[in-house]
This record gives structure tokens, sequence and C-alpha cells, in this order.
């Protein structure tokens, strides 16, 4: 059985889809990119605070499924340039704790919706 996650506390859906799925204990998450939820716009100023926004839009839905960043298992990075990996990283890094990390990749892709710079999705369990 499956269970729709939606918060007003992360940008909704551009399209058809959830923010995120809740199966069993697994929460799958939908990419995020930086906008915000308060006002709908992009947070484009640095890669940092689009970074910062993102994981911040992430941190509002495993918070709705009853969740933090400590139940990832999985992450997924899109990035438009690897050049901006290492600055991407550094904000990710703030999110978790180094000793249990959850696994990871990164890829590089020609463009991201809104033409944004950074896309996360997450895997967590409860």
């Amino acid at each position: 059985m499956k269970k729709i996650i939606n918060t007003p506390n992360a940008p909704a859906p551009i399209g058809p889809y959830s923010q995120a799925i809740l199966s069993g204990n697994t929460l799958y998450t939908s990419g995020q990119i930086a906008i915000n939820p308060k006002n709908g716009e992009l947070v484009l100023d640095t890669i940092s605070s689009e970074t910062t926004q993102v994981m911040e839009n992430l941190k509002a839905v495993l918070a709705t499924a009853e969740m933090t960043f400590e139940n990832v298992i999985k992450t997924t990075i899109f990035i438009s340039d690897m050049h901006n990996f290492s600055e991407i990283n550094e904000v990710y890094a703030t999110y978790f704790n180094a000793d249990t990390a959850p696994a990871r990749e990164t890829v590089e892709v020609a463009n991201l919706p809104k033409f944004v710079n950074v896309e996360i999705s997450v895997i967590a369990v409860k």
C-alpha cells in the first residue's frame, strides 16, 4: 500500500507526480529543486543557496513522513555542471553525519526542470 506525502512546506509538484510516496517503511521522494515554497520563486543567487533550498525542501518532505536525514539510505544528485560539485557537496555534507551518510550517485545532465543547476531526490527508511 502506498501513501502520498504532501506538505505545503515544500514546493507543490509542477506535473503529474507526488512530493513523495511512502510504501511500507520506505519513503521515495521526487527530485527537489530550489523553489521557495513560501513564494514559489526559484532561489538561484549562488549554487550554495540553491543547494540549501533543495535540502530544506527535502527536509520538509522527510519531516512530513516523520523522518529526518538520518533515515536517508540513498540520494541521487543531478547537476548541470560538474564544476559545481564541490560547492554542492559542501552544503550537502552539513545535512548528514559523515559516519552514517547514505549511498549516493551524482550525475551531470544537460538540463534540469526550470533550467536549475541542481536537483536531489532521496530514499529513506523508518
